[in-house]
């Protein structure tokens, strides 16, 4: 505790001494000095009770001494939390999932509860209810889902759609939909990253039981499936609490 006090107290000290000193040549100098003698003599009476108060009263200098430190730490902490603060939520923002149909994404969120909310996949929606598909894509997964949007559909061959939604057809249905979904949660990086190792081909087994073949082209993934039929994906790692939805841009069929 004495090494907090010894600066400031010798500082005192030697200003005592310089204004005794001062004094007694201001003195020596008569009338002249007789208000600068004063001036002194208040100044010395002043550093008197500054040293005895420093000497007698080191506690109350070290209290000042942390009550000073303890605030800057204060400062340096809030100023630290609030950039921590402020870079939690530039990530949370970075990280945020893309919109799809005009509707937010929740990663929190099941596939069924997030696909229902894009407008873009009413067409898919109806197929998966259909196909008795809903309790499978809200169950624990993980699944992929490459998600044809109702543009894709609109390109089958007309009246496609509304046969496969008749009951008669909802095994084919079935097919066709389990040919869009792998198990497991393949994110974009993670299939570039096996079309890489294969040499610019990736043969991905489905839940339907096909393979669906994806490469590369244009700088985006293509899905070429059993029969020629291709499609892009427009928008990726669109992230689930059971997986993750990849949106493509056409229908894809297995060999039936």
């Amino acid at each position: 505790m004495f090494g907090l006090v010894k600066r400031p107290y010798f500082t005192i000290r030697a200003l005592f001494f310089i204004a005794s000193f001062a004094r007694g040549v201001f003195f020596i100098c008569g009338f002249y000095g007789l208000k600068a003698f004063f001036a002194f003599d208040f100044l010395l009476f002043q550093l008197k009770i500054l040293k005895n108060f420093i000497f007698k009263n080191p506690r109350a200098l070290f209290l000042v001494y942390v009550k000073n430190s303890k605030t800057k730490i204060m400062k340096k902490a809030i100023l630290l939390f609030a950039l921590a603060l402020g870079s939690t939520f530039a990530m949370k923002a970075q990280s945020k999932d893309p919109m799809v149909g005009g509707a937010a994404m929740y990663p929190t969120k099941d596939i069924i509860e997030n696909a229902v909310k894009s407008k873009d996949h009413t067409t898919l929606v109806a197929a998966v209810k259909a196909a008795g598909l809903v309790p499978t894509l809200k169950s624990k997964g993980p699944f992929t889902v490459f998600a044809p949007t109702n543009e894709a559909f609109e390109k089958l061959p007309a009246g496609t759609v509304e046969t496969l939604l008749k009951p008669e057809n909802k095994a084919k249905l079935s097919s066709i939909l389990t040919y869009h979904v792998v198990a497991g949660k393949v994110s974009a990086k993670k299939l570039i990253g096996m079309i890489k190792k294969g040499n610019g081909k990736a043969e991905i087994k489905t839940v339907q039981g096909g393979i669906l073949t994806a490469s590369l082209e244009g700088g985006k993934v293509k899905l070429t499936d059993e029969n020629g039929g291709t499609a892009f994906v427009t928008i990726a790692n669109v992230f689930q609490s059971n997986g993750v939805i990849h949106v493509i841009d056409g229908v894809l069929t297995p060999k039936m």
